[in-house]
């Protein structure tokens, strides 16, 4: 298959760029505007392989997104591409709307140009995978799980623009007949993410000496999915789920924010004990509250395991364990981002 990927220098991208390309008849044109967390240096172990292409190019730029889809000619388009941390949508809307929103009508409307002049084989294979959130459907209280039919309630810009661009995805399938299909993920974790989000934070944190900022009482809770499960479910549901449907993927692990602190601060007092003896634990601080933080997402997966076979590989301490030595043993390149604006400040005071 020729897989169009968007945003596939971003983290959930890059893992699953690599993961395509473990399947030798696949081809992979990689289409990144390479903003501050897209990074080329992620994918740098397929630089020579004849399979993969790069193009920088904003999803936005619908003459350059015209010209890849006639010269690559794909039968698969897997949209990634998209701003994605909830504190820099506080700070600056107006890049998700453009990314999220404008971008995806453009990668739509670039689909349905190149779907509609298909004809045989070529326009039975061709399916556009549009990928998103489980932030859409709001948040969750004590009990239950989002469902593929729970209500669109989003409560931040970025889910907010999530939601928009899920919206449009499937109106291009019911007016248009693209065959489109959606997934709504839960949070993400592993290698290559860039360090603004709580894990990468905790674990770079603690490594420098520096105070662990928790948001509140660490009270919300997540379902955390690791990327590499992640990269293999969308593969599983481009490759054989019904187009026109939604799929759910959740890591089936549920845990309170400060747990997963504490977790991640074990796993670092095993693998890399601090000089002086004492506990990374000790470096937790808890901050004010992010404004309109959800309390709770958990996904039920149930779809995607009955239709198509997938659950996740990692359990509720592997993946984790998988990432802080990850972070251990690439501290370069971390130490590359963080050698520019970005130094692990707080975003999204509001």
């Amino acid at each position: 298959m020729k897989i169009l990927v968007t945003g596939g220098c971003g983290f959930i991208g890059s893992n699953l760029v690599r993961h395509l390309l473990d399947t030798p008849e696949h081809q992979v044109l990689n289409v990144d505007k390479l903003t501050y967390a897209g990074n080329p240096h992620s994918l740098a172990d397929l630089a020579n392989d004849d399979r993969y292409t790069f193009a920088q190019t904003d999803i936005c730029d619908t003459v350059a997104i015209a010209r890849l889809f006639a010269d690559f000619q794909p039968d698969w388009v897997m949209h990634l591409a998209a701003e994605s941390h909830v504190d820099r949508s506080i700070d600056g809307p107006g890049e998700f709307i453009q990314t999220n929103v404008v971008g995806t009508f453009s990668m739509l409307q670039a689909a349905r140009a190149h779907f509609d002049a298909l004809t045989g084989d070529a326009r039975a294979r061709f399916r556009f995978l549009h990928v998103s959130t489980d932030e859409v459907y709001g948040s969750l209280g004590s009990e239950g799980l989002f469902s593929e039919t729970t209500p669109y309630d989003p409560h931040s810009p970025y889910s907010a623009s999530k939601a928009s661009s899920d919206h449009l995805a499937r109106a291009w399938a019911d007016t248009y007949k693209l065959p489109v299909l959606v997934t709504n993920c839960s949070n993400n974790y592993g290698p290559f993410q860039f360090p603004e989000k709580l894990i990468p934070v905790v674990i770079l944190k603690a490594l420098r000496g520096e105070p662990i900022p928790v948001y509140g009482k660490g009270e919300n809770i997540r379902d955390w999915l690791y990327v590499g499960d992640h990269a293999e479910a969308l593969h599983t549901v481009i490759a054989t789920g019904r187009t026109g449907e939604t799929y759910n993927i959740g890591g089936n692990n549920e845990r309170q924010n400060i747990d997963l602190v504490r977790l991640l601060c074990s796993l670092l007092d095993e693998l890399r004990p601090r000089t002086d003896g004492k506990a990374y634990a000790d470096q937790i601080t808890f901050v004010t509250d992010r404004p309109g933080h959800d309390l709770r997402y958990a996904i039920d997966a149930s779809k995607i395991k009955a239709e198509l076979g997938w659950t996740p590989r990692q359990d509720h301490t592997s993946g984790f364990r998988k990432t802080v030595q990850w972070y251990l043993d690439n501290e370069a390149w971390t130490a590359n981002i963080l050698s520019g604006d970005y130094q692990l400040e707080r975003l999204g005071h509001a």
